[in-house]
């Protein structure tokens, strides 16, 4: 069991401090030499930048040099720093233990040398606090990011990214930037599962959270590669292969809890439109007539074809049954967009009534032509043929958008939860002080 100690309170342990609303976190090992300035930077942008109540914490992990004791002088120096201090080594296992037991609610971690652009940090968090976003990720593989490292380090950045795509089906693009968040109430709900300690620990959060659905929100970074960064490029490699093979197979196997994660933490599905607004209608009607132009002439075609053999009323009958058919297979790909055979019997048989009903106004109108005219003008008869067809199309449109159109339930969207509510702004004044 790792021992932790509490939180040690800054300086004087000023009481009158708000709620934070960032705790940013900072994984230290063996960083005496680093520590003091970086945090002392980061204090001051946050100070200068940042318009909501923060706090910074050191989770020192078993370093063996002087760092725990820099850290306690930077609480005793700076207001919202305190140090939280563990007996074992692992990057995951202090973001685990700092983020568990911040009070927080949205929570972000960042590497002790601040590769990344401080600028970057506002437009990280601010999705989060709004409630927009459920997680938060700078990346340094986006066409707008500025990275400056050498060619070892981006080519395996770019293939360890390129794996995860390949194994775990991943659609983040950055697994590893040492830059993230995360709402305090999604990482009460993914910690548990995350089984890593080490440097997998942000992969394995990142996949679990797009398995159960939640948003996660990239932001572009400025990147400048500390060259005397300790990490161990093998050991970590290996690491992160036995950690795709474990979760990978977890996954397969079905023994990750994804269906409660995703009934617990991911968003409710989008609520249907007003009754009084159709969805789409405008492309629909526009969709619908070109496939009815087509059809129409389609129909006109195989009259004229099959009525010297048929007579007019069988030529119709033809004519209408196969084009009526084709409708409804073209309307209800291209026009509805329902692609599948989920329901299809259903709208054809929509499609049929509309073909009957096209059937009864085709024929009537030629029965009552021929009533009046007994060998009427060919193009009369084609004239009121597309005249009544006009009106059938018209019938159609209606009926097979009420068949298609389907409004989800309110009873479907029952056990996910609603969009989060944003950072109560009672908590949020705009300064700091500084003193």
């Amino acid at each position: 069991m790792t021992a932790s100690t509490e939180p040690r309170p800054t300086g004087d342990a000023r009481v009158a401090a708000p709620p934070a609303v960032l705790d940013v976190v900072i994984p230290v090992y063996n960083e005496e030499t680093d520590l003091g300035p970086c945090v002392r930077r980061l204090h001051a942008h946050l100070t200068a930048h940042f318009p909501y109540p923060f706090r910074i914490t050191v989770a020192d992990n078993a370093s063996t040099d002087g760092t725990l004791a820099v850290a306690d002088g930077l609480a005793a120096e700076l207001p919202q720093v305190t140090v939280r201090h563990l007996d074992a080594k692992g990057r995951g296992r202090a973001l685990r233990a700092a983020w568990s037991a911040s009070d927080a609610p949205v929570l972000a971690y960042m590497d002790v040398d601040l590769s990344t652009d401080l600028a970057a940090l506002l437009p990280l968090v601010a999705p989060l606090i709004s409630g927009h976003s459920d997680l938060a990720i700078g990346t340094r593989l986006a066409r707008t990011s500025r990275v400056v490292r050498g060619t070892k380090r981006e080519v395996i950045s770019r293939g360890y990214n390129l794996l995860l795509r390949g194994t775990l089906a991943v659609s983040f693009s950055d697994a590893q930037c040492g830059f993230k968040a995360i709402r305090a109430d999604v990482a009460a709900g993914l910690l548990p599962l995350v089984r890593d300690t080490g440097w997998f620990f942000d992969t394995e959060l990142l996949v679990l959270a797009q398995r159960a659905g939640l948003r996660i929100h990239e932001v572009p970074v400025d990147w400048v590669d500390d060259p005397d960064s300790r990490v161990d490029i093998v050991a970590t490699a290996l690491a992160d292969l036995r950690g795709i093979w474990r979760l990978g197979r977890a996954l397969l196997t079905g023994s990750l809890p994804l269906a409660e994660l995703r009934a617990q933490l991911g968003r409710a599905p989008l609520a249907p439109p007003p009754a009084r607004v159709p969805v789409g209608l405008p492309r629909q009607l526009a969709r619908f007539a070109a496939v009815g132009v087509a059809s129409t002439l389609a129909y006109l075609v195989l009259f004229v074809a099959t009525r010297g053999a048929l007579g007019p009323q069988w030529a119709n009958l033809t004519a209408l049954l196969v084009t009526a058919v084709a409708n409804t297979a073209a309307n209800r790909r291209l026009t509805f967009g329902i692609s599948g055979g989920r329901h299809a019997g259903r709208h054809h048989l929509q499609g049929l009534l509309a073909f009957g009903l096209g059937l009864a106004l085709t024929s009537g109108s030629l029965a009552a032509l021929h009533a009046v005219a007994a060998a009427p003008p060919r193009a009369v008869e084609l004239t009121v043929l597309v005249a009544a067809n006009l009106a059938a199309t018209a019938l159609r449109f209606v009926l097979l958008r009420a068949a298609m159109h389907h409004r989800r339930s309110p009873a479907a969207v029952a056990g996910h939860r609603d969009q989060p509510a944003p950072v109560s702004e009672a908590a949020t004044p705009p300064a700091h002080d500084a003193g």
